[in-house]
């Protein structure tokens, strides 16, 4: 029995030296947790003496530490620990991933759909350039032909002129003034592009010549008018007074019809 006891004593040096091997071949596996939970390394075990506050009888030598699960978990707890840190910290990297995944999705549909809005507007203010342009254009085109009527207005030429002469001192129109009037203005029925100058002429002085003539003419427009619907933006009327009046001799007032159409 007590051969069997030095023997044990003997092989537990080399059962201490190859725990303690075992240790140290672990610890880099246990550093690698540390990179990654940024935490102290787990302290290799020490002891102050081989049993362990063991009593050094046969019956603690074969329920020895080494061989007992309590031994093996309190050496093993810490790292168990380090894992479950190692698994929340996982967990919570992965929740951080996806709510960062998530926001980069809201940021990229918020950007695509400010992109289809300003795309929109853009479609928008070109099919609006575009109208304007055409407006442009019409209006460009309106404002030639204007021009265009505007030159032809002094392409006129006389066609017919008829002359109504007055008694002195009157402005009414006569029988044979109203017959002249009457074969003049009748080839003028649904006719266009003409005008009609009247040009009043009396053989009095002063004001009172002036007057007189645009009585004379402003009787032979009316008669034009309400007689044979002649436009009034057609008619065209000025009192002369006396200044056609030639020569040192009286000349009863008069009034000169013009018709003038467009040539162009």
């Amino acid at each position: 029995m007590r051969t069997h006891i030095l023997l044990l004593a003997a092989l537990c040096p080399l059962c201490v030296h190859g725990a303690a091997q075992q240790t140290s071949n672990d610890s880099p596996s246990v550093s690698v947790v540390q990179s990654a939970t940024d935490r102290q390394p787990i302290a290799a075990p020490t002891t102050k003496e081989f049993w362990d506050g063991d009593d050094p009888n046969f019956a603690n030598l074969i329920t020895h530490p080494f061989a007992n699960k309590k031994y093996v978990h309190r050496h093993t707890q810490p790292i168990l620990d380090r894992l479950n840190e190692l698994d929340q910290l996982t967990s919570e990297n992965s929740g951080m991933l996806k709510s960062v995944d998530a926001r980069a999705q809201q940021g990229l549909q918020l950007a695509s759909e400010k992109t289809r809005i300003a795309d929109q507007h853009a479609s928008e203010a070109t099919n609006k350039a575009e109208l304007a342009h055409t407006s442009a254009v019409q209006a460009s085109t309106r404002v030639a032909k204007a021009e265009q009527m505007v030159d032809d207005l002094d392409q006129y030429k006389g066609t017919a002129q008829t002359e109504i002469r007055f008694r002195s001192g009157q402005t009414v129109l006569s029988k044979n003034a109203k017959d002249a009037l009457d074969q003049m203005a009748r080839p003028l029925k649904d006719q266009h592009n003409y005008i009609v100058e009247i040009h009043g002429v009396s053989s009095a002085h002063g004001q009172a010549a002036t007057s007189t003539a645009r009585q004379m003419a402003d009787s032979v427009a009316r008669y034009l008018v309400f007689t044979h619907r002649i436009p009034v933006y057609r008619i065209r009327v000025m009192s002369l007074g006396n200044a056609a009046v030639s020569g040192h001799r009286q000349q009863p007032g008069r009034v000169e019809v013009s018709v003038l159409k467009n040539i162009s």
